[in-house]
């Protein structure tokens, strides 16, 4: 890619900028473990949901996601309820609550407020042991997607050959990103990724615009149609897909086959079984989590999962549309020249090819801002676990503050060690994505999804049910490697499911007074008769939770809300009007059925209670 004087200072001046806040905030994050991770519950809510959505605004994802739209047009917007995405909207409704409530700083530290004796114990281990692995998990699907995306866009060739040994060029750019990345989380904690998450919402929101409103200007709905498949614009499907690239891109047809998105309506019933339960399961131990303890209160935690999902949406689909549209209408004729075609490499070429100098040096550095931020709330989230729940509460006790916010700084240095040596070896982004989403994420539904609906799942149940998924998660990836991830999801969620309820039911339930504890402040839904019975009994106006048909119905509306905030970007950049007015109606109308039956009722709580 041929970058101009101006590009190059753009980019530079932005990695300069973003070093400098890690360095600035240092000093107020290095006070304790909590500032550290948590920034002492004094960040807003509104920053931690602008840097929530920065966070999520993640360079592979992009990729990804550019990638899927320019081969299935519009129903690629089903595709990401794989992870699901409306696992937000869980959050959101009622997750966020139950979460903050605890004022815990890491899901470990959470653990022991559900589960008690050894069987706390094993499952404040075994989470630990979930996040490092995830974190790593993510490590190398980010050192996957920035070292392709490097290797595009940079003049630059740094292959290195070390004795018979050979460092792709892709590796390298990779390596000195993530190593930048990590030296400005390791100096300001939780304060220095959420300024410059915020700053880099900033920049990708008005990358995003600048892009959209070229694209909205110089490309017509009837160019569009001339490179697509019939169906490729409509957002609804059957049994299959039914998009036949032949006449423009065969090579297509092959990768639809092999990414088994084909039989759709297969995929979409199990993306429903998947999404329901591991949306219910709540966030994994990561920076999801870490933000929601991050809130001042239980209020503030649902109202910045919410503001999550507003202000992401509609500035990252303008970009994805924007830039699949210009590979479909400008890339095509050299794609079909092509015979070895890596089609995750879209958005580079698009950028490399068709974007005039100096927006290319924004949406480059607004691109890298977003790879920074998603990786940096990885990396100053994994470490909490390692820091706080194993070191300072276990192995070394009794240190001073710093001393266990340097332990942390050498947590993460390990973690991304490992994250890149795995990285290294990935074949693909979709490779890495859909083992993290289906596979590893399987083996974390069941005990999760059970730890708040069951007063008898107990702590040793969790401890083998998490195992159980972890060890079926790993088989699949060692043995199953060719088949498809989500259609193994219910093997994997019976596999933990058996250990769950095998480890509970042959050990005692928990301590009731944990469970009483739990459950007062909590306050969860579900099968909890004996332990309402046993708190009733200490305090006679102490009421249920009642409201899982409200919680469902707003889920449901806030699912389409959601849905809403995707397709209407699109439907803004391909000119169909129809669908951009209808989405946008339908938009609006979710936004007051949830003003009404989630926000109002929500308000109305928080102030009776303070």
């Amino acid at each position: 890619m041929t970058l101009s004087t101006l590009d190059y200072s753009i980019i530079l001046g932005y990695l300069v900028l973003v070093v400098l806040i890690g360095i600035f905030l240092s000093r107020k994050a290095g006070k304790s473990l909590n500032h550290y991770f948590l920034g002492g519950n004094q960040i807003k809510w509104y920053f931690l949901g602008l840097s929530n959505a920065s966070g999520m605004f993640d360079i592979s994802g992009v990729m990804w996601s550019v990638t899927l739209l320019f081969v299935y047009g519009l129903k690629s917007a089903w595709i990401p309820w794989l992870w699901p995405v409306w696992n937000q909207v869980f959050i959101m409704v009622f997750l966020a609550l139950w979460i903050r409530r605890s004022n815990v700083m890491t899901g470990a530290s959470w653990v022991l407020t559900r589960f008690s004796g050894k069987g706390g114990v094993y499952s404040k281990n075994i989470i630990i042991l979930f996040a490092v692995i995830s974190a790593i998990g993510f490590i190398a699907y980010f050192f996957e997607g920035i070292g392709k995306f490097c290797e595009a866009i940079l003049p630059f060739d740094l292959t290195l050959q070390i004795g018979s040994f050979t460092i792709p060029s892709k590796n390298s750019y990779a390596f000195l990103i993530i190593s930048l990345t990590t030296l400005y989380t390791l100096k300001g904690g939780i304060f220095s990724v959420v300024a410059t998450e915020v700053f880099q919402y900033f920049i990708m929101t008005l990358s995003s615009i600048a892009i959209a409103v070229i694209v909205f200007f110089s490309v017509s709905s009837e160019t569009i149609s001339e490179v697509v498949p019939h169906g490729w614009d409509q957002l609804f499907f059957g049994w299959e897909m039914n998009l036949d690239w032949s006449d423009t891109l065969p090579a297509l047809n092959d990768k639809i086959a092999t990414d088994g998105f084909e039989f759709i309506g297969v995929l979409f019933m199990m993306m429903l079984f998947k999404g329901v339960f591991s949306s219910l399961a709540g966030p994994v131990p990561g920076y999801d989590m870490q933000r929601i303890l991050s809130t001042k209160s239980p209020f503030e935690a649902a109202k910045m999962s919410g503001f999550t999902i507003l202000v992401l949406y509609a500035p990252r689909y303008l970009m994805i549309a924007a830039f699949a549209v210009l590979a479909l209408v400008y890339l095509t004729p050299e794609l079909q020249r092509m015979t070895d075609i890596d089609f995750e490499i879209l958005l580079p070429e698009t950028i490399s090819q068709l974007v005039p100098t100096g927006l290319k040096g924004l949406i480059l550095a607004g691109l890298l801002a977003a790879f920074m931020g998603t990786f940096a709330a990885v990396v100053n989230a994994a470490p909490a676990y390692i820091a706080n729940d194993l070191l300072k509460k276990n192995l070394i006790p009794n240190k001073d503050e710093k001393t266990y916010v340097r332990y942390g700084y050498l947590a993460a240095v390990v973690i991304v060690g490992l994250g890149m040596l795995f990285g290294f070896f990935a074949t693909s982004l979709n490779t890495i994505t859909l083992w993290i989403t289906a596979s590893l994420y399987g083996g974390y539904t069941a005990a999760n999804v059970l730890k708040w609906i069951w007063w008898r799942f107990n702590g040793h149940g969790y401890f083998w049910g998490m195992l159980a998924g972890l060890l079926a998660s790993t088989l699949k990836l060692v043995f199953l490697s060719d088949w498809i991830d989500i259609y193994l999801f219910p093997a994997i969620l019976a596999f933990s499911l058996l250990g769950c309820l095998l480890g509970s039911l042959c050990t005692p339930p928990d301590d009731m007074e944990t469970l009483k504890s739990f459950y007062k402040s909590v306050k969860p839904w579900g099968f909890w008769k004996p332990v309402l019975k046993e708190v009733q009994k200490q305090d006679t106006s102490f009421e249920p939770n009642q409201s899982f048909s409200r919680d469902s119905f707003n889920v449901i509306v806030g699912i389409i809300w959601q849905m809403t905030l995707v397709v209407w970007p699109v439907y803004l950049l391909i000119k169909k009007w129809e669908g951009l007015v209808i989405s946008l109606l339908v938009f609006f109308i979710c936004t007051l059925f949830l003003k009404k039956y989630w926000y109002d009722p929500l308000k109305k709580e928080h102030y009776e209670q303070n």
